[in-house]
């Protein structure tokens, strides 16, 4: 199967993720494919982009292949950045910009008004243009500065429900077990599994009885 990103952070925590369900598959991302289409996240919405380059890749590759977006949404903010999470500062994938220009907007916000979410949207796509999306979902506040070496992107200010720790403050099992990308993958593990054991994700068709013509 292949990862549909170029993120080595989301690849190392997709390929921990995957190996914890016991799936015995081959996990390649995308840099295996160097003449693999750059794809335009062009969706409203996780599911859609997450769908977006699932397809893309399995035409490309005619392999099984799986993606995901994410992104946090910020209530007060009324669910930005969203779609938007990656690219909020203007530049995609510069984690430390993105995160200065949130915290620059929430600076007058008090703490019981900076609830927020991290949202992700899992899909499995076949060549044969089947496909399936899940979605996972992890609820928390935003700190007002980073805290914690760990994860990537928002990690250092998010601070999920029942934990006084941010997502940057938790062990790679810790964040794994509740993060919103886990849950994710771990309820598509099922159907990558039926695609590994019967090479579909359409469920059997019932057998028709009755007098032949």
């Amino acid at each position: 199967m292949v990862l549909a990103t170029r993120n080595q952070h989301k690849v190392t925590e997709l390929r921990r993720i995957l190996g914890e369900t016991g799936l015995d598959v081959d996990l390649l991302d995308i840099s295996a494919f160097p003449d693999a289409p750059e794809v335009v996240e062009s969706g409203v919405t996780f599911a859609q982009n997450a769908l977006l380059k699932a397809h893309a890749l399995a035409g490309a590759t005619e392999l099984p292949a799986v993606a995901d977006d994410s992104g946090l949404c910020v209530d007060v903010m009324g669910g930005m950045p969203g779609v938007f999470s990656a690219l909020w500062s203007g530049c995609h994938g510069d984690d430390r910009a993105n995160l200065d220009l949130l915290l620059a907007q929430l600076v007058d916000v008090p703490a019981e008004h900076r609830t927020a979410h991290f949202a992700c949207a899992a899909a499995l796509a076949l060549p044969d243009g089947t496909h399936h999306v899940v979605e996972g979902r992890l609820d928390g506040t935003l700190a007002d500065a980073p805290r914690g070496t760990h994860g990537f992107g928002y990690d250092p200010v998010f601070v999920p429900d029942g934990d006084p720790r941010t997502t940057a403050e938790l062990t790679a099992v810790e964040k794994d077990a509740i993060s919103h990308r886990g849950r994710a993958f771990r309820a598509l593990a099922p159907l990558l599994a039926r695609v590994v054991r019967e090479g579909g994700l359409e469920p059997p068709r019932p057998k028709a009885y009755g007098p032949k013509p």
